[in-house]
């Protein structure tokens, strides 16, 4: 049986605004559930532990997909999810891959955490599989290379596109913008359509755009662990 690590952010304040975030539903849900039923074994980490805050947009119904109607009524993987394990308390030797399921609450925690950071070059290094989505490639943003470069520096990438945040009129209100951050950092980006789904590999490396595009990034991520 494969172990794959999920890691959540901790972080549910939206800048300034006064409004949540958090993680978004459906991009932890569809990975979780396609990946459960076929046979993987799941654990569930965040910075803080305990219950990961979810970015309430992403659960009302205008957002509603198979697999967040499935969450919904799922209290076995409800209660999972309110008992987080604390990052700084994993080890990449336990796992086989390692998933970051977006919203924008990463931009601000994970993307600056200490254990996040040195779990995924710990995981890259292992040549472990190292997944994000939609805003999770925020994840990259200070990941180094055993030579000192960014782990994303000269592979292809994609992250929630300029376009896409300017559409939800957040550009001003996030602490920098994925994709600008993935390209300064030499990674390769590319991208697809607005809120088309869209995923890119590269080495052990697979980065999806946006929400719809969780569930190819999980479909990637199986065909790495088989």
């Amino acid at each position: 049986m494969k172990n794959v690590l999920f890691v959540l952010t901790s972080h549910e304040d939206l800048g300034n605004t006064g409004h949540k975030t958090g993680f978004w539903i459906e991009e932890f849900a569809t990975p979780y559930y396609l990946l459960k039923d076929k046979g993987v074994k799941i654990t569930i980490t965040s910075p803080k532990g305990g219950q990961p805050p979810i970015d309430p947009k992403s659960a009302s119904s205008d957002f509603e997909t198979e697999s967040t109607k499935r969450f919904a009524s799922d209290k076995e993987t409800q209660e999972i999810l309110a008992k987080t394990v604390q990052l700084e308390t994993v080890n990449h030797s336990d796992f086989d891959a390692v998933f970051y399921p977006g919203g924008h609450g990463p931009l601000w925690d994970l993307a600056e955490d200490k254990n996040s950071i040195a779990l995924i070059e710990s995981f890259y290094t292992s040549n472990k599989p190292v997944a994000a989505v939609c805003h999770a490639p925020a994840v990259f943003k200070h990941t180094k290379n055993t030579d000192g470069s960014s782990l994303v520096n000269g592979k292809k990438v994609t992250g929630f596109t300029n376009s896409e945040e300017e559409a939800v009129q957040l550009t001003s209100i996030v602490p920098f913008l994925v994709e600008d951050m993935l390209q300064k950092n030499g990674g390769i980006y590319s991208k697809g359509q607005d809120w088309t789904p869209y995923a890119v590999e590269d080495e052990q490396l697979i980065t999806g755009q946006n929400p719809a595009s969780s569930e190819l990034v999980a479909e990637l991520l199986l065909q790495k662990l088989s």
